[in-house]
This record gives C-alpha cells, structure tokens and sequence, in this order.
C-alpha cells in the first residue's frame, strides 16, 4: 500500500513539477510565452475590480507573479511528493491563484470555441483542487502516532 501511496503523489506531482520546469526553462527577460498570455487576462481582472470596488488597482510586475507559479508549482510538487501537507497547500494555493485567470470561460459566450476549450481546463483545475483537498483531509484523518494494543500476559498458576 506504501509504494502506490508513493506511486500516486509521484505521478500527480509530475504534472505540476514538469509544468515549472518548462516555465522555468521558457522564462525570459519579458516572462516568456506565458506573460503574453497573462497580460492581456491580468488587465481585464484590473479593470474588473477596480470598477466594482471604485479604488484604482497598481499595477505590478508579471514577471513575479510567473515566478511565484514557478516557485509553487515545484516546490509544492516536490514537498507533495514526500507526503508533505505543506506541499499540497502550495499547490492549492497555485491552483486558486491561476484557475480563474488562465481559464476565464466566463467571459466568452456559450457558442464560441474557446468557451468549451477554456471550460475543460478549468475543470481539469478543479479536480486537481479537489485531489489536493481530498489528500490533505485523508492526511489529517490519520492518527499521526498509532498504539499497538498490548497483548495480555498469561498468568501462570
């Protein structure tokens, strides 16, 4: 049971710990390839909140926040691996962070293409969320120090 426990959180962590490895290798002077795609997301999410809240967002630099998904997606990934609840809470919160802003379905009409592409990655997303949420709530309901029961001693007569 240990070694497909182990199996498991190697096979998931390697879909993230691969994804920043390759974002990590892209990574550039601009961002890389993924900065051109969160630029034109980040300013939508600003002017969405800036009008609803009525305060002007600053703007800050998007090469930290790819380095910041670098940083969760491979060290979560790596701690998860290990069994670490620590981990799967950095993966948890990379997932929170770029679920809705890479995939933003929401924006695009039922009957456009990018609708059902953007829609399946973002359920793709959740049910990674749901994984990391479904491990951590097994981890914790585990008793960390199992007792063996002793076994009575025989009384000789």
């Amino acid at each position: 049971m240990g070694f497909f426990s182990f199996l498991g959180r190697v096979l998931f962590a390697s879909v993230f710990i691969l994804s920043a490895w390759q974002m990590y290798n892209e990574f550039d002077a601009n961002g890389g390839p993924i900065a051109k795609e969160l630029i034109p997301k980040l300013t939508v999410v600003k002017k969405n909140l800036s009008s609803k809240l009525g305060v002007g967002i600053h703007d800050f630099d998007v090469r930290q926040l790819i380095a910041t998904i670098i940083f969760l997606k491979g060290v979560g990934g790596a701690l998860f691996v290990f069994g670490s609840s620590f981990g799967s809470f950095l993966l948890l919160s990379q997932l929170a962070l770029t679920t809705p802003l890479l995939y933003d379905f929401y924006n695009y009409g039922p009957n456009t293409p990018e609708y059902t592409l953007l829609l399946n990655d973002f359920m793709q997303s959740t049910a990674l969320f749901g994984a990391l949420l479904f491990f951590i709530g097994m981890k914790n309901s585990i008793p960390r120090r199992q007792f063996k029961k002793k076994s009575p001693k025989t009384k000789t007569v």
